[in-house]
């Protein structure tokens, strides 16, 4: 796998690449859905708008057919309240029945001289008229072929047709079909208005009149509207064919206008139930609206949201690139800085292995040349121990060879901390961690630094814990704490102090030891625990700078640290940190 540093142009140029066509296909998927939706909403917008301005035009055409039918209901009832006309059925003179009302209804019948095939005049004159008895059935004319005063042959419906199954006392409308529904014919509109008695006020008989129905074609949005009457399980009149909607259609569309398809051409489908509360057979008007111009302006608006969106697209792509550029161009910077920092860090990575080397060599220098002088020390102590035990030697000499000999101890120590030092650099040196009493180690360290002869007697004030248990390994929390104490009076002034310290915080425990005498300057702060650093305070100190070295890498082996805390005003100070052992018991041994 490459690492960044190693990314060659070809593959910024790609991730670039890719980069692109990623923020296009994004602004693709967004723009063309946005216009989807965008066309879906206002093609139902301008579907919605065109389905509320025909439908509200409708109800104006439905109003006009209502207020015409209610005048038509009006005249009937002011024709059956004519006395000749009551009197022919209170005296029973139905012979002279049709002879009368020819006089009686002379202004409301157009007369077409006989002619089943002439146009029915529209508005408020009727083309024929029927009488019915008091059982609601039909009362024959005369000339069953003229048609009563309309001139329409009895013929062309039947008697099943005009009757009723019984009289009522409001007027009833229906719509029959020429031919007796079987065959396509000529369409008309009754109204049957009973005629009421004068003493009782009873229906007597009925007058039938029948009328063209109105049409809803023809003007204003009504253009191309096509409309019939739905009776008998069939369409009659108007422009439509027998089988152009089924009945179920009919019935859904009394509650709202319902979409079909004629011919391969949409229509909006639109129902009334013209005679609800009639005796007469169920009738329906059907009006078919053609959605045609819906299409036309549907398609007009879909090209125009298409040639936007075209646009919108056009600048999202161009868009695209002038971002995709700017997100790459960090890329292609840190690819570039990637390819100086990997330099960089060969460069690095060589000088530390030279510096590894080094200290690899400088660390077998040490054990081998600590190996090496143990011997020689060794010798030279037995040999000056062996000249102190004769006899009759001077006091002087003596003096001389304990001197000497203390020294080969001094040696020996320093010998023996080089070669821990060394085998810490190699890693070398593991630590057995256990309970170490800290309280015990404390109180022999004092014991011990109360035995070295000083110029001045140092107060030492200490707070320790009873019984402390820090986790450890014996023989090194000693080496740390003897450093300490040793580096506390080695550096303090005549009739100074030491103070000791420990605190617990969480599983942590903290001992400070701090001292009074010089303070330790800000520069050589930084380099008081390098290797044989001794700095201008130790010049006429004895020592080898290795004491703090040691006692922070071993602080480390223990898990923890040390760090001088301050040295200021003629105090300085230094804190070691230890991990709090948890006892099973609540006193071990120490290790």
């Amino acid at each position: 796998m490459r690492r960044l540093g190693e990314l060659p142009s070809e593959r910024v140029l790609g991730y670039r690449v890719k980069l692109l066509v990623a923020i296009m296909v994004v602004v693709s998927v967004v723009t063309m859905l946005a216009l989807f939706l965008a066309q879906r909403s206002l093609a139902a917008t301008v579907e919605e708008d065109l389905e509320r301005e025909f439908a509200t035009e409708l109800a104006a055409v439905h109003l006009a057919q209502a207020v015409r039918l209610a005048g038509l209901v009006e005249r009937c009832r002011i024709l059956v309240r004519k006395p000749r006309l009551r009197a022919v059925f209170e005296d029973d003179a139905l012979d002279l029945l049709y002879l009368t009302a020819e006089d009686e209804l002379r202004d409301v019948v157009v007369e077409n001289a006989g002619k089943a095939s002439a146009v029915t005049p529209r508005g408020l004159h009727a083309g024929a008229y029927w009488f019915l008895d008091r059982r609601g059935a039909l009362i024959q004319p005369p000339d069953p072929n003229s048609g009563g005063g309309g001139g329409r042959p009895l013929a062309v419906f039947t008697a099943a047709q005009i009757s009723l199954p019984r009289l009522a006392h409001t007027p009833q409308v229906g719509y029959l079909a020429g031919g007796g529904g079987r065959v396509a014919g000529e369409l008309i509109e009754i109204i049957a208005v009973p005629i009421l008695s004068s003493e009782t006020g009873e229906a007597m008989a009925a007058l039938v009149l029948g009328f063209s129905p109105p049409s809803v074609s023809g003007r204003g949005r009504a253009v191309g509207l096509k409309s019939g009457i739905w009776m008998g399980g069939r369409l009659e009149g108007g422009e439509l064919g027998q089988d152009a909607v089924r009945e179920a259609e009919v019935r859904t569309a009394v509650d709202g206008p319902v979409r079909v398809m004629l011919d391969g051409v949409p229509y909006l489908l639109f129902s009334k139930m013209l005679n609800a509360d009639s005796l007469y057979a169920r009738a329906f008007e059907v009006c078919l609206y053609p959605l045609t111009d819906l299409w036309e302006r549907q398609r007009i608006l879909r090209w125009r949201v298409l040639g936007a969106g075209g646009v919108l697209l056009l600048l999202g792509l161009v868009g695209s690139h002038v971002v995709s550029g700017r997100l790459a161009r960090p890329v292609e910077q840190l690819a570039s800085d990637s390819a100086e920092d990997r330099k960089q860090r060969m460069r690095v990575e060589a000088a530390l292995e030279v510096k590894s080397l080094d200290l690899q060599r400088s660390a077998r220098f040490s054990a081998d040349a600590s190996h090496q002088l143990k011997t020689p020390v060794a010798v030279l102590r037995a040999g000056l121990e062996e000249l102190l035990a004769q006899e009759k030697r001077p006091a002087q000499e003596c003096e001389e060879i304990s001197a000497l000999i203390h020294q080969t101890y001094r040696l020996s120590s320093v010998i023996d901390d080089l070669l821990l030092l060394s085998r810490m650099d190699a890693g070398r040196l593991q630590l057995s961690l256990g309970p170490v009493n800290l309280s015990e180690l404390i109180a022999a360290g004092l014991d011990d630094l109360s035995t070295w002869p000083e110029d001045g007697v140092m107060a030492v004030e200490a707070e320790i814990p009873a019984a402390l248990f820090i986790a450890g390994e014996h023989r090194y929390t000693a080496m740390i704490l003897q450093n300490l104490l040793e580096n506390a009076r080695k550096y303090n002034c005549v009739g100074g102090r030491i103070r000791i310290s420990v605190t617990v915080e969480d599983h942590a425990v903290r001992l400070a030891i701090g001292n009074t005498g010089r303070t330790i300057p800000p520069h050589a702060q930084s380099h008081i625990f390098e290797r044989f650093h001794r700095g201008e305070m130790g010049e006429n100190v004895p020592g080898y700078g290795l004491g703090l070295n040691l006692a922070r890498e071993l602080a480390r082996l223990h898990r923890g640290d040390l760090r001088l805390v301050q040295s200021a005003e003629s105090w300085t100070e230094f804190e070691v940190c230890f991990q709090l052992a948890l006892l099973v018991q609540s006193e071990r041994p120490s290790a």
